[in-house]
């Protein structure tokens, strides 16, 4: 079904990034990331539609993210990559259509404003009372739904806060009929797709009820949350999540991950990484794998610059199908060697001296002479003090005698 929805819009996308070829690498011919007169027409010539359709389709490509808007260029989104590979970015790409239905379908021109962002507000739990109906429902039953939820919105907007208040926005009337703002609001929903309207009843389509199911699994996930970190920063939401078992940790991501678009959430997971500390950044790629697919384009940015090269390559090899056990088999020895020190990086910081010692063990140079003096060649910033807390660590006293003398080289520059 979200394939149909979509259809005409992908295949407007489609068309766009093979024929706007520019387009790809940020130099949009029409500006702005819409269709100029010329270009709408070449479009319609080429596909067999009216310019109007075309736009039209534009618009709801731009909506569903099958095409991305930067500054003044556009280009295919990572959906419109995935397209004919990856049902769940159809699944999103239409999710982000049925999110935006009131802007796919503007409202009549001569309703007050104030008036339609409250029917836009309160249209959730129409929809949530839909779902759970779970059949037809007559519009004058949802009629009576939505004047209670637009009271219960300026009763709470009336409420007197404490501190300065802003400048109050203009109230619509208390008399406004919310009848024609209803009728909109579904003849628009059903205009993507989400519902069917007709004999003055609506009810939800498969793909609708799916929608709406999914956001309320989500508000469920967020107000579940184990450990209390949905409001914070991505970097103290990983803090949060060191100590607790993998499957807690992996709760609380996609809690974290619910609360906020996932855009920006992988953005901040990346930028999180970025830092100086191991486990954070091992922590990053563990709610990266939670968020999936729609992560993949950012992953990939990161795939040629250390100190996230490792890891990402581990992510993309996992991502595209590679055993979890097996993905190391994309890294080179150095890069093998720089994700072990900065491995024991993170246990020398946040672990305990047995598990630095058992790190020792997974090494994938057979010797500790070996892998000591690759260790010393791949540069890894934290090498001395992983060294040093290696050397502090292990039983043997010969072992640690050679790691001492290891970490000291590397201190003084020898080889």
């Amino acid at each position: 079904m979200a394939r149909a929805v979509l259809a005409d819009a992908a295949r407007v996308a489609h068309w766009a990034d093979a024929a706007l070829r520019p387009g790809r690498d940020g130099a949009s011919p029409d500006g702005k990331g819409t269709l100029s007169a010329a270009t709408a027409e070449r479009a319609a010539d080429d596909l067999g539609l009216t310019p109007d359709q075309v736009r039209h389709d534009w618009d709801t490509a731009r909506l569903a993210g099958l095409i991305e808007v930067h500054g003044d260029s556009a280009r295919p989104g990572w959906r419109l990559r995935a397209w004919h590979r990856d049902d769940s970015a159809v699944l999103r790409g239409w999710v982000a259509f049925f999110d935006a239905w009131s802007i796919a379908y503007p409202e009549p021109e001569e309703r007050e404003p104030a008036a339609v962002a409250e029917v836009v507000s309160a249209m959730p739990q129409v929809l949530s009372f839909l779902q759970l109906s779970a059949g037809p429902v007559p519009v004058e039953q949802l009629l009576d739904l939505l004047e209670q939820r637009v009271t219960e919105l300026r009763t709470e907007r009336c409420e007197v806060p404490y501190g300065p208040r802003p400048e109050p926005s203009p109230e619509p009337a208390e008399d406004t009929p919310l009848a024609p703002l209803l009728d909109w609001s579904l003849r628009a929903l059903a205009s993507v797709g989400a519902l069917t309207y007709g004999d003055a009843q609506a009810t939800l389509t498969p793909l609708g009820s799916w929608a709406v199911w999914v956001k309320l699994e989500q508000i469920c996930v967020a107000a579940q949350s184990p450990a209390g970190n949905i409001e914070v920063s991505a970097e103290d939401m990983l803090r949060g999540c060191a100590q607790l078992r993998p499957n807690a940790a992996r709760a609380e991501y996609r809690a974290w991950l619910a609360a906020r678009p996932v855009g920006g959430a992988v953005t901040e997971l990346i930028d999180a990484a970025r830092g100086e500390d191991a486990l954070i950044r091992s922590l990053a790629f563990e709610a990266l794998r939670v968020v999936g697919a729609p992560a993949e384009p950012d992953v990939r940015t990161v795939a040629d610059k250390t100190p996230l090269r490792p890891y990402a390559l581990l992510w993309l090899a996992e991502h595209d199908g590679a055993d979890p056990e097996d993905a190391h088999e994309v890294l080179t020895r150095e890069e093998s060697t720089w994700l072990w020190v900065d491995t024991a990086a993170a246990v020398a910081d946040h672990g305990e001296a047995p598990l630095l010692v058992r790190h020792l063990e997974s090494a994938v140079q057979p010797t500790v002479p070996a892998l000591l003096a690759e260790v010393r060649a791949v540069g890894h910033p934290r090498t001395v003090q992983v060294l040093v807390a290696l050397a502090a660590a292990h039983p043997d006293p010969a072992l640690a005698k050679a790691v001492r003398r290891a970490a000291f080289q590397v201190h003084t520059g020898g080889s």
